[in-house]
């Protein structure tokens, strides 16, 4: 524990040049960001679930019809308070996540769409989140008419023990059912997330695993261990159930299997964790540069400024119902955090171009991070050409053990505090 506490404290402090990460609560002034961009992607949280899984970190709650529809009627206002400020610039990305979208199909979610498409200038399809019991052939026929041509479904498991555990309420007969009927419908690319380094998960069950999303047809596998975080209820169910957690080099060799076996089926890697056939746009969540985040705790990066909107659902809403945008912190990005994050994400992709980053910054990728990279490059984790850089194998795993030390631990603390309190007076992150 201490190893990772200093590994995090020196690269944190040698990357962003700072001892600590303030979210403020006052509300930032958003004008000049947006009249500063070319393009936008969109993000639309949906936080609503039919049930609670007790090993989701991300912001969501019960479902109810009425509060379905007070929440999309309170996204449609939050549309409308940017509509102005996007103006016609072009939203080149669009993903819904959650909580489960899907949840929302017939309670609010075609009037959220069509609304964003009437007031922005919309020039993608749509990339959507969705669970297993909501893919009905009727409700496959409406996602698709509400143009959503990239959908993730949320597998999680594949061996009945091992949802039971996860408190997943549908079998393995059922799970694949639901995936083969989304494959049959023709989307661009149907994704399909599983969790590895279950409770007692042997090698064999992992290599099931990734052979039988190979032969359903999927066209990308997002397979990530299971993450635990201090705020949610695995750790408690861990407890009780005396379940042990996996070391980094076992999850390691978890991921091996998988990478042999997609790799052996003809897909390429697109991410740390996803792995993609060849010719098959990827389905992507992420990794979009520069993004615009509506809903309760969405999630809004403008080059200088990273700000979140409320969690509370009720809070949300009755902040759109005074006529004002629901922002409870802000986080104001020098350019040494703003380069930071963008090679932080751009190493999760696993591949990146330094022109790229040249385009961003007006900055010579080798002037500023050259040196880290030969020496990634010395210790066999990254490739390099003229203007390349991508990740081996081993690389994307031990780079993304890397970023953990950050990510886990800010997300825990920020998500924590979120969770409890609609509006924080502040939020500091030690780096």
């Amino acid at each position: 524990m201490w190893l990772k506490r200093e590994i995090r404290r020196r690269l944190g402090r040698l990357l962003t040049r700072q001892r600590r990460l303030v979210l403020a609560k006052e509300p930032p002034h958003l004008e000049s960001r947006f009249a500063d961009l070319d393009s936008l992607g969109l993000y639309l949280h949906v936080p609503v679930c039919r049930q609670i899984c007790p090993y989701c970190p991300y912001s969501r709650q019960l479902f109810a019809p009425d509060l379905a529809q007070r929440y999309a009627g309170a996204v449609i206002r939050e549309i409308d308070l940017y509509a102005d400020l996007v103006g016609g610039r072009p939203v080149t990305s669009f993903y819904i996540g959650g909580g489960t979208p899907t949840t929302m199909l017939h309670h609010g979610l075609d009037r959220m769409l069509e609304h964003i498409f009437a007031r922005f200038n919309m020039r993608c399809d749509i990339h959507m989140e969705s669970h297993p019991n909501d893919l009905t052939p009727e409700n496959l026929r409406i996602i698709s008419s509400l143009g959503v041509r990239h959908l993730s479904i949320g597998v999680e498991a594949l061996q009945d023990r091992h949802l039971k555990a996860l408190h997943r309420p549908y079998t393995v007969a059922q799970v694949k059912e639901a995936v083969g009927r989304a494959v049959g419908v023709g989307f661009d690319c149907v994704n399909v997330d599983a969790i590895f380094a279950l409770p007692d998960q042997t090698l064999s069950e992992v290599d099931e695993l990734g052979r039988s999303f190979v032969k359903l047809g999927v066209d990308q596998v997002a397979a990530y261990p299971l993450f635990e975080f201090p705020y949610t209820r695995w750790k408690e169910i861990a407890r009780h159930n005396g379940y042990k957690a996996f070391g980094a080099l076992a999850k390691r060799r978890m991921l091996a299997v998988l990478e042999s076996i997609f790799y052996d089926a003809g897909f390429r890697r697109t991410s740390v964790w996803a792995f993609t056939r060849h010719g098959v746009p990827k389905y992507c969540s992420v990794t979009v540069p520069l993004y615009l985040g509506l809903g309760a705790a969405g999630g809004t990066y403008l080059k200088d400024i990273f700000y979140l909107n409320s969690f509370d659902v009720p809070a949300y809403v009755a902040a759109l119902d005074r006529g004002r945008l629901p922002i409870a912190l802000s986080l104001q990005l020098s350019e040494q955090m703003q380069m930071a994050g963008w090679l932080y994400w751009r190493l999760y992709e696993t591949r990146f171009r330094k022109n790229d980053f040249c385009r961003r910054f007006g900055r010579d990728f080798d002037e500023v991070y050259g040196r880290y990279i030969r020496a990634l490059a010395l210790l066999g984790l990254v490739r390099q050409n003229e203007d390349e850089v991508v990740c081996t194998d081993g690389g994307a795993y031990w780079l993304h053990w890397i970023e953990d030390l950050f990510s886990i631990d800010y997300v825990s603390r920020l998500w924590g505090i979120c969770s409890r309190d609609p509006w924080p007076e502040g939020v500091a992150l030690e780096v």
